[in-house]
């Protein structure tokens, strides 16, 4: 049984959350207000986090970034009426790992938290072939997940950590989005591939000596990404 937080201030919304996934065979916790939600979510104790933006006390997006800055891996589902690229694209910068706009299917909302809990924190990543992957200046731990550039640790939100060994392990091998979506979020939809291209764009910003010119994070045009050595 899968122990799922909501945070969600409506309370009609949240009973209706809580029902369905019952439903569904979880154990469902709500936190009315952000503040207590970021103190239940601090307890560890969550397989997945379902995160309003918009909330009393502490917002969504402090949540994310606490969360997220004292290492926690948990998968975190941003459930939020504001449905503008900006603050979409802001939430997957700070650590979330999908997004479902106000209003939604009840059915899509289900198979989305489904694969984000098939995959949970780093789970279905594929063998690796060696403790330590490295290109250009950069080292990725694969035993501790951890990665540096020069020595120095650079800090990766889980879904940035799972889509750059998904990439390295390709061996220079294109992944086309909608492949690099089903690996690491665990379904393909081609409609929001842009998560793809947040994401690529934050490993860029944090591991490239120059993102505007990658050296090794390519875009391989009208197709996805491949990482060169």
């Amino acid at each position: 049984m899968s122990r799922i937080l909501v945070i969600e201030d409506n309370d009609d919304l949240a009973f209706g959350l809580r029902n369905n996934l019952e439903i569904e065979g979880h154990e469902v916790e709500v936190a009315v207000d952000g503040t207590e939600g970021l103190v239940r979510a601090r307890r560890g104790k969550t397989d997945l986090v379902i995160l309003d933006l918009m909330l009393p006390g502490t917002d969504g997006f402090r949540i994310l970034r606490t969360l997220r800055s004292e290492g926690s891996r948990v998968p975190i589902l941003i459930l939020t009426a504001r449905g503008e690229e900006a603050d979409k694209v802001r939430g997957l910068k700070l650590g979330a790992d999908d997004y479902v706009t106000k209003p939604f299917g009840l059915l899509e909302l289900l198979a989305r938290v489904e694969a984000l809990l098939r995959r949970g924190p780093g789970a279905g990543e594929p063998p690796s072939t060696a403790a330590i992957e490295r290109f250009g200046d950069v080292e990725i731990d694969c035993l501790t997940h951890t990665v540096s550039r020069a020595g120095f640790p650079i800090e990766l939100a889980p879904k940035e950590y799972d889509l750059l060994l998904a990439l390295v392990r390709r061996r220079g091998a294109i992944g086309s989005r909608l492949d690099l979506m089903r690996e690491v979020w665990g379904y393909a939809d081609a409609v929001i591939t842009r998560t793809i291209d947040t994401h690529v764009a934050e490993l860029r910003r944090k591991l490239e000596p120059d993102p505007a010119a990658p050296r090794h994070i390519l875009t391989v045009r009208k197709v996805g990404y491949r990482l060169k050595p």
